[in-house]
């Protein structure tokens, strides 16, 4: 049974993530968000620190880099409640992202690739890769949200896979020292053939084509990468390289039920962060939230306030749920989509919201709250954009396959 009170172990690393939140980030937020595409040096600093996070706690830490990694859909048996990396991981992001979510992306060894590592890899492959900063590469410039849809093409050559193929929009793209790009084995047999491979970075054939400019998250580095016959030897191609037709995206899957709490943690994170400080700036011009007061007695400001609350409250127990739910070994792609889509939801309303009732003051550069605004918005697109993540719910819910419900 899920306990809603968050487990005492994480309260450290909940501080220490605060921390670095309050610290680090948000002193120099606006300055990376002013300068995209330069690189923040005063995250090197932070990498041992966030390595120490991780590995003191037997894997357990704030960033994605070290995800509940044991096989999917394996019942836990041991008759008690497990509380571990999935757990972790969002507990510290939400922390770390109501600091700044372009920064929390930007730390060397926590990125979206090593969740996917620790999601499909081998053992093996775990080891290799345990120390490598990875980027995720899946959107092509013809397939955004239908990730079936992939073009890029990997194809058996001795003991190498040769790609080919574009990604764009790959968050530390240029900064990662390597890139796990999914990519198919065989287009005429659709989702079973797409599998993952760990490219790393140097590899000739592989090369960043552009950095794009963007509406938010300035501080995180976001590249379109090209393939042309990028050979990447075959222990590279993370798990099973045999083609399954019955499992069809599993693989693929395993990556999302593991991410998508992430990227619902950061929306978590960064939805409080507004509420936070709209309620201080509320707090200072004389306007106090009473929570015993009547409906009828509470203003409209007020009202939006206690609103986006209680939105907020759900966003974030579903994404409790999720991550419970992964280290507990129970199957949670509903779940995960789920809190995804509420998370993302609520955190563009929440932050618009708070823009609005603050005025003027909530859409200048002297506060925060507009960068907020504009950050906010990817955490409802990348990994599955809102619609996609209704379609899977339905999907699921209904019991019907994509096929049958597009």
């Amino acid at each position: 049974m899920l306990n809603l009170e968050t487990p005492r172990k994480y309260q450290v690393l909940i501080n220490q993530a605060r921390q670095v939140a309050q610290s680090v980030f948000r002193p120099i937020s606006r300055k990376y968000d002013r300068e995209e595409h330069q690189y923040p040096a005063e995250l090197d600093m932070l990498a041992a620190i966030m390595d120490g996070m991780n590995d003191g706690t037997m894997g357990e830490g704030a960033g994605a880099g070290k995800l509940n990694s044991s096989p999917r859909h394996k019942q836990n048996t041991a008759g008690g409640i497990i509380n571990s990396t999935n757990m972790s991981t969002v507990l510290g992001l939400q922390e770390l992202c109501w600091g700044d979510v372009g920064l929390s992306l930007s730390l060397p060894r926590q990125g979206l690739g090593n969740a996917a590592i620790a999601a499909v890899a081998n053992e093996q492959q775990r080891q290799r890769f345990k120390d490598v900063w990875a980027a995720m590469a899946i959107t092509e410039p013809d397939c955004g949200s239908d990730s079936a849809a992939i073009r890029t093409t990997a194809v058996k050559d001795g003991d190498d896979y040769i790609l080919n193929g574009e990604k764009i929009y790959v968050t530390a793209g240029s900064r990662a020292n390597a890139v796990v790009v999914w990519a198919t084995l065989d287009p005429s047999l659709g989702r079973a053939a797409i599998k993952s491979f760990v490219v790393e970075k140097g590899t000739p054939g592989m090369s960043v084509g552009r950095l794009e400019k963007k509406l938010g998250i300035k501080a995180s580095d976001t590249a379109a990468i090209s393939f042309t016959d990028c050979r990447v030897p075959k222990e590279n191609l993370l798990g099973n390289p045999d083609i399954d037709s019955s499992k069809g995206f599993a693989g693929a899957m395993q990556t999302f039920d593991n991410t998508r709490p992430v990227v619902a943690a950061m929306a978590v994170g960064l939805a409080k962060a507004a509420l936070d400080r709209t309620r201080e700036l509320l707090h200072q011009a004389g306007m106090t939230l009473n929570y015993q007061s009547r409906n009828h007695m509470t203003s409209a400001t007020q009202a939006s306030l206690l609103r986006y609350e209680a939105d907020w409250e759900a966003a974030r127990l579903l994404t409790l749920k999720a991550a419970w739910m992964a280290d507990n070994g129970m199957p949670n792609s509903t779940e995960a989509s789920m809190a995804k889509a509420k998370a993302g939801r609520t955190a563009n309303n929440i932050t618009l919201g708070c823009v609005a009732l603050l005025g003027t003051l909530g859409y200048s550069e002297d506060e925060l709250l507009e960068k907020w605004a504009r950050d906010s918005k990817i955490l409802d697109i990348f990994e599955g954009t809102q619609q996609i993540q209704q379609l899977i719910i339905a999907r699921r819910i209904l019991g019907k396959s994509s096929s049958e419900l597009r």
